[in-house]
């Protein structure tokens, strides 16, 4: 095999490839896709907002921009959130918003593969189905993979506005 057979054939294996930024909420491992990230910022605590859900921690000034921080755990129904060096904000641009989730911390980003991907079960679960793009198998690791910008335009985070 020469040279251009070899690249051809990694860009054949590597069509239909997505990158997802992993973070941890406890002892679950989660991926979101990394297109929708902006930046990873340390923990700093938010200036709270009078009347907001419990996992709406309140709000921050990002370099001129007010950002809306969400604690995932919280918002999906995990136990309370321990805060500890760890703990970072991920500042994602969704349709045009931006918004931050706080995880327990943030490991690394994955290039999956459409074979490394399976359909998410059909289990009873605090997350809605349809905010689940599947699970993502990468080696022992199970990634349950979410459609960020669909579970935080829930109705209930009142965040991002749906498309018209």
């Amino acid at each position: 095999m020469n040279a251009a057979q070899d690249t051809a054939g990694r860009a054949d294996a590597s069509a239909g490839a997505r990158e997802y930024l992993t973070f941890r909420l406890g002892q679950e491992e989660y991926g979101i896709d990394i297109l929708k990230v902006q930046e990873i910022r340390g923990y700093e605590t938010p200036t709270r907002i009078s009347g907001a859900p419990s996992f709406i921690k309140g709000v921050t000034n990002l370099r001129g921009t007010i950002v809306p921080i969400v604690d995932l755990r919280l918002r999906l129904g995990c136990a309370q959130a321990e805060y500890n060096s760890f703990t970072v904000v991920i500042v994602l641009n969704l349709r045009e918003r931006v918004v931050g989730i706080v995880v327990d911390s943030v490991s690394d980003v994955l290039e999956l593969l459409p074979a490394q991907m399976r359909p998410a079960p059909d289990v009873d679960s605090s997350i809605d189905p349809q905010c689940i793009r599947g699970l993502g198998a990468v080696g022992e690791r199970m990634l349950i993979l979410l459609d960020i910008e669909r579970l935080m335009a829930g109705l209930d985070m009142g965040l991002v506005a749906e498309s018209a």
